[in-house]
């Protein structure tokens, strides 16, 4: 008996994890670590999803000093998420000690930052108020770095009266040069949101990156605001923009409250080999639960599929 156990113990150590599970032994060797072992596979091509929240989820809480931003990477503890994304607005200050704050209780709990999000909208008639929004933008750029996060969300915004969107896009793409050009040195990617007004289609978002041509522009990819056209639904505007992609926002519903199907959802980021974090923005709706039940519940559908189609 001493004899067998020693040799079945020998053959666990030698056989490669691919052998073991095709010996149908039962050990649990999760399918994507036996693919990683395998010298022929593409990781360019394997997803790797992880778990996020926004602070924007808790908005109310935050708005109304019920919550600190303190208190929300503590609760990404409690949540059991990889990472936070900070949005701006609930940033008690800039202060470069508040922020070095921020940054090492989220060290401390293991929480990384999967980015920060700024209000700044690029579309503005006037050209002072252009180069003022890239002052800003440049500002929230150095915030970002002090947080010690590598993503910025920044906005396109609603196009104005009289504005046609050619000229509209022209201020987003020289706006996003010049911000890129000034995130590069710090390592800080820039993701577009495509959000309502000017970036709320797909061929838009495209040009945009095509224009500014810049590794360190994305798509800070919403999956609920794309506006269905006759030729692309939501789901085709999506994909179109997943190679692009750098933080995504979830929620289960589009802007119209139509459900969405989260499981196709997670499979067309899959299919993309996308790598990235999968950012609940929690929104209750009209007769939604409030974020206390809501946002555990939805972090749990989120984190289901990750696992399903996740290479971790």
């Amino acid at each position: 008996m001493m004899n067998s156990t020693i040799a079945r113990r020998q053959f666990l150590k030698s056989a490669g994890a691919g052998a073991l599970v095709g010996a149908g032994l039962g050990v649990n060797v999760p399918l994507a670590h036996a693919e990683s072992a395998n010298a022929n596979v593409d990781l360019s091509k394997s997803p790797r999803f992880l778990t996020a929240c926004c602070a924007y989820s808790y908005r109310e809480q935050l708005t109304h000093g019920k919550m600190t931003m303190e208190d929300f990477i503590l609760k990404a503890v409690e949540l059991k998420v990889d990472a936070v994304d900070m949005t701006v607005y609930f940033l008690k200050s800039t202060d470069p000690g508040y922020l070095e704050g921020l940054r090492h209780l989220a060290y401390k709990n293991a929480v990384v930052f999967s980015g920060a999000a700024c209000g700044s909208s690029m579309v503005q008639a006037d050209a002072a108020k252009r180069d003022e929004v890239l002052k800003q933008i440049k500002g929230w750029i150095d915030v970002t770095d002090r947080l010690g996060a590598s993503h910025l969300r920044i906005f396109a915004g609603p196009l104005p009266a009289g504005v046609t969107m050619p000229q509209a896009t022209t201020w987003v793409v020289e706006g996003m040069k010049a911000a890129c050009d000034y995130a590069a040195p710090k390592g800080i990617m820039l993701g577009l949101e495509d959000h309502a007004g000017v970036s709320q289609s797909a061929d838009v978002c495209l040009e945009i990156m095509h224009r500014v041509n810049s590794p360190y522009a994305g798509i800070n990819l919403d999956v609920t605001h794309f506006i269905p056209s006759a030729t692309q639904d939501s789901y085709v505007q999506i994909a179109a923009c997943i190679p692009y992609a750098t933080v995504t926002h979830i929620r289960d519903h589009f802007d119209d409250q139509t459900p969405i199907d989260m499981d196709h959802l997670w499979q067309m980021f899959a299919k993309a080999g996308h790598k990235g974090y999968m950012s609940l923005e929690y929104e209750p709706g009209p007769h939604g639960e409030p974020a206390e039940t809501g946002v555990p519940k939805a972090l749990a559908t989120i984190r289901e599929l990750c696992r399903k189609y996740s290479s971790v």
